[in-house]
């Protein structure tokens, strides 16, 4: 499987055996939108419609938790990652803070 990771938000993988459990791990990113992002989040509350500015950076955070996630995995010398699950928050104003977690694990066809 190489530094390749199965990822999956389901607790197995049809055709592996979990042989190996090494815990809970977690990956997470803390972004802001910043005075411009808020402005135009401002404007399209305002107009109505779907808030890009915002979806944007909630995307942006999600993808660099399931990268830390994967980095936090490949330390333990796992090749999967199952249950993964993702939280978001803001927290203060203005900056989202999105958590990747799941169970580290050593899989074999």
């Amino acid at each position: 499987m190489g530094k390749d990771l199965i990822l999956a938000t389901m607790p197995m993988i049809p055709k592996y055996e979990v042989e190996e459990v090494f815990g809970v791990i977690y990956g997470s990113s803390t972004r802001t939108r910043g005075l411009g992002g808020r402005f135009v989040s401002g404007i399209q509350s305002i107009t109505g419609g779907k808030g890009t500015a915002y979806a944007e950076e909630i995307e942006k955070a999600r993808k660099e938790a399931l990268e830390d996630l994967k980095n936090e995995a490949r330390k333990l010398g796992a090749n999967g990652v199952l249950s993964i699950d993702f939280e978001t928050a803001e927290i203060l104003e203005g900056f989202i803070l999105v958590t990747a977690y799941g169970t580290a694990v050593k899989l074999k066809k």
